[in-house]
C-alpha cells in the first residue's frame, strides 16, 4: 500500500501539518457556533471589534470624510446590482445552462451611466466584450472600485461597448445546479477542466446568441484567464468566436507560493487540501468573520494572509479601496479546483486535473504523463498585462507554452490584485485594454468610428 506522505515531507512540516489540523478544526467550530448565534449577538462581536480598533489605532476616528463614505457604500452594498446602482448603471441578469447542468450567473452592463436600454435581453448592435474574474472571486470584483474612472466595465459601457461579467460555477451567483444539490459532494466535484470545457464556452455561445455577433473580447483577471488559455486550446472553434484575449495578471503555471513550509506541503501531496476542507467548498467560514470583524480588522487579516502566502505587500491599493474591495473578494469554490492549482505547480505545467491520486506516492514516479493544455494551438490574438512584482506570474515561462503572436506589456511596480484596484489602474492597465479592444476588435464589431457617441482611443 501507498501512503503518499511518508519519506517526502520534513519533520517540521508534519508539524505544521499536525497544526493545521488543529487550527482547522477549531476554526470550524466556532464558525458552526456562530451560525446558530442571533444577529444581535453578531452586531455584538462586530462593536467590540470596532471599540477596540479605535481604542489601540494609532490614528484615532475622526468625522468621515467624501471618500470613506463612498469606501463604505460600495462595501455595504449587498450585491452586483446595488454596486451598479450605486455608480448610476442599469444592469441586466442573464442565466445560461452548462451542457452538464450548471446555471451560471451573467450580468451585463447594455447602456451607458443613466441610461436604460428600450428592449432588455436584446441586442445592442455594439461591439461585445465579456469579462471573468479569478480564483475565488465572483462579477462583483470588476466594479468594487471607489472611482468609475478606475473601473474597467464603466469606462467600455462608456466606450460604446456591450458589457458582460460572468461567473463560475459554485460561486455567489452559481450555486445551482439541475442534476445535483449544492450540500452535495457531487455539486462541488470540478475543476478547472470544468470551467475550460462548459463554462467558459457555454458563456461565450449563450452571450454570442443574445447580442447577435459573431464574436466577442474576452478580458480575464487570473484564474480568469487560465481558464480562456483552456478553453481556448481545447476547443478550436472557440478562437473564432473570440476576436481578441487580453490575460490581465495571467496565471498559467505559477512556481508556488511565498510561504515555503505551506507550499512544500501542498505540493508534496496536494491532496492534503482535501484532509483540511473536505470536498465541497473551501473557506466557507470566511464570510462569517467578515461578519462579526471591524472592516479595518477584515482588511488586516486578508493583507496579512496575502503578504504571507504571496509576498504581496498591496501598497498600491489605497487603504479606503481595501475597505470598500475586500468585502467582495471572497466567493466560494470548490476544493479540488485549488488542489488542481496545487498540481500544476508540482508539476511546473498547465495541465488537466490528474485524478490518480496514488501515483504521487508511487516509489517509482509516474508511469504516465498528466495531458496538458495545448496552449500553443490557440489562434485567438492574445495580450498579457502583467505586474513585474507579481509572484504567481512567470512571464518567460508561460511565453514558452503560448503561440508567436503573443503580445507582452509589463507594468513596473504592479502586483496581483494591483490590476484590478490599483490606484493608477485608469493610467495604465484601462488605456493599454481599450486600446488592444480597439487594435483587435474585428469587422463583426463594426470599426471604432461606427461606435455610438464616438470611441476614445487612449494614448500611452
Amino acid at each position: 500500500m501507498v501512503v503518499p506522505l511518508i519519506g517526502r515531507l520534513k519533520r517540521h512540516e508534519y508539524a505544521a501539518l499536525v497544526g493545521g489540523f488543529f487550527f482547522l478544526v477549531f476554526e470550524t467550530a466556532i464558525s458552526f457556533i456562530i451560525m446558530f448565534l442571533p444577529v444581535p449577538i453578531i452586531q455584538w462581536f462586530y462593536d467590540h471589534s470596532r471599540t477596540l480598533f479605535h481604542r489601540f489605532s494609532v490614528n484615532p476616528a475622526k468625522g468621515k470624510s467624501k471618500a470613506e463614505d463612498v469606501a463604505d457604500a460600495i462595501r455595504k452594498a449587498k450585491d452586483f446590482g446595488e454596486l451598479c446602482q450605486y455608480w448610476g448603471y442599469t444592469h441586466e441578469d442573464h442565466v445560461v445552462l452548462t451542457k452538464d447542468g450548471y446555471l451560471l450567473g451573467l450580468h451585463r452592463l447594455p447602456v451607458k451611466r443613466g441610461q436604460r436600454k428600450q428592449s432588455p435581453g436584446m441586442s445592442t448592435g455594439k461591439p461585445v466584450v465579456y469579462l471573468h474574474h479569478g480564483l475565488l472571486m465572483n462579477s462583483e470584483v470588476w466594479i468594487c472600485l471607489t472611482n468609475a474612472e478606475r473601473c474597467l466595465p464603466f469606462v467600455l459601457a462608456e466606450q460604446g461597448f456591450d458589457v458582460w461579467m460572468g461567473n463560475n460555477r459554485g460561486n455567489k451567483y452559481s450555486k445551482k445546479s439541475v442534476h445535483h444539490d449544492p450540500n452535495s459532494v457531487k455539486f462541488w466535484n470540478y475543476s478547472l477542466d470544468d470551467f475550460a470545457w462548459h463554462d467558459i464556452p457555454d458563456s461565450i455561445q449563450y452571450i454570442l446568441d443574445i447580442t447577435k455577433s459573431n464574436s466577442l473580447s474576452y478580458v480575464g483577471f487570473s484564474q480568469g484567464t487560465a481558464q480562456a488559455f483552456a478553453a481556448l486550446s481545447i476547443h478550436p472553434q472557440l478562437n473564432d468566436k473570440v476576436n481578441v484575449f487580453i490575460a490581465l495578471a495571467p496565471a498559467m503555471s505559477p512556481t508556488g507560493l511565498a510561504a515555503p513550509l505551506v507550499d512544500g506541503l501542498m505540493k508534496a501531496s496536494p491532496t492534503l487540501m482535501y484532509l483540511f476542507f473536505g470536498r465541497r467548498a473551501i473557506l466557507s467560514s470566511a464570510t462569517t468573520w467578515q461578519a462579526i470583524l471591524y472592516p479595518p480588522i477584515f482588511t488586516s487579516v486578508i493583507d496579512t494572509s496575502l503578504r504571507f502566502l504571496f509576498n504581496w505587500d498591496s501598497q498600491n491599493i489605497p487603504y479606503l479601496q481595501k475597505i470598500a474591495a475586500y468585502a467582495h473578494l471572497y466567493s466560494l469554490a470548490s476544493v479540488k479546483s485549488v488542489v488542481h492549482w496545487f498540481q500544476i505547480m508540482r508539476e511546473g505545467a498547465f495541465q488537466m486535473y490528474d485524478d490518480d491520486v496514488s501515483a504521487f506516492g508511487s516509489p517509482g514516479g509516474r508511469a504516465y504523463r498528466p495531458a496538458r493544455f495545448p496552449t500553443k494551438n490557440i489562434v485567438t490574438p492574445i495580450v498579457l498585462l502583467y505586474g513585474d512584482r507579481d509572484s504567481l506570474v512567470d512571464i518567460q515561462m508561460m511565453l514558452k507554452e503560448l503561440p508567436d503572436h503573443t503580445t507582452v506589456t509589463r507594468l513596473e511596480g504592479y502586483e496581483h490584485l494591483d490590476i484590478l484596484w490599483g490606484k493608477d489602474v485608469d493610467k495604465d492597465v484601462v488605456p493599454e485594454v481599450v486600446n488592444a479592444l480597439k487594435m483587435h476588435c474585428d469587422d463583426s464589431c463594426g470599426s471604432p468610428d461606427e461606435f455610438k457617441d464616438g470611441f476614445k482611443v487612449f494614448v500611452g
